[in-house]
């Protein structure tokens, strides 16, 4: 009796764990992607909020209703929010923040360093991580409300551009997998206006007998693959 109630057990606990999976799925398609690659501090707070309370939905066995109640409330409260702070600029301010200037014009700002809890060890070290080790090159640095600092360099000091020396190069395109994995995307190569006859060639062309030698193959627009080998000692 005892061995049939922990395989019941076991049943519920897998069941309400895929339910938990199946409903933070859907709450982050609901709240679209900025939760993941551009969080604010409230969306952290949400984020960890709802990562706990479905941790608890896997784990509660008798009463599953509460925590998947207390789940469909956060995520349906965050959705309200985001589409209150698309609507009204006050209410972006005081939700997402406003972006504070750190440095501008050779003058670092202090006062903007404590409202942003950055003494001036952690500044520098943003500054290194964007790639900027002399701040004589910066007209501009901004924490935004996502916490990532942005800079702008003197014009005299930012990279050359191709309008700058009166060029006009071609204009590159997106890279196409045609194959992964040793085998044709062939909706990709469709979709491209292609034929696989014609990767087949392109690939034989430099020296692969088939996609089945190759790690992956991407195409940007022009006449010729860019290959990957499967097996590098092979080539």
């Amino acid at each position: 009796m005892q061995f049939t109630q922990i395989l019941a057990q076991i049943g519920q606990t897998t069941l309400t764990a895929l339910l938990s999976i199946v409903v933070l799925f859907l709450l982050a398609k609901l709240m679209g992607t900025k939760q993941v690659s551009q969080m604010t501090m409230f969306d952290y707070v949400v984020g960890i909020t709802i990562g706990s309370v479905a941790a608890e939905l896997a784990t509660e066995l008798e009463e599953p209703a509460k925590p998947l109640t207390a789940l469909i409330i956060y995520g349906v409260v965050a959705v309200l929010i985001s589409i209150l702070t698309n609507k009204s600029v006050k209410a972006r301010a005081v939700v997402t923040g406003k972006p504070l200037v750190l440095l501008e014009n050779g003058v670092i700002y202090r006062e903007n360093l404590k409202k942003a809890r950055l003494d001036l060890n952690e500044f520098l070290t943003y500054c290194r991580i964007g790639g900027w080790f002399d701040l004589n090159q910066l007209q501009s640095a901004v924490l935004e409300h996502n916490g990532v600092v942005s800079f702008l360099p003197k014009e005299t000091d930012r990279p050359a551009t191709p309008t700058d020396l009166n060029l006009n190069p071609k204009q590159a395109k997106v890279q196409m997998p045609f194959v992964m994995d040793g085998k044709l995307l062939e909706d990709n190569i469709r979709q491209a206006g292609k034929e696989e006859a014609w990767v087949r060639r392109s690939l034989l062309r430099q020296g692969y007998k088939d996609e089945s030698d190759v790690l992956l193959a991407l195409w940007d627009g022009g006449e010729k693959l860019t290959v990957f080998p499967l097996h590098p000692e092979k080539k």
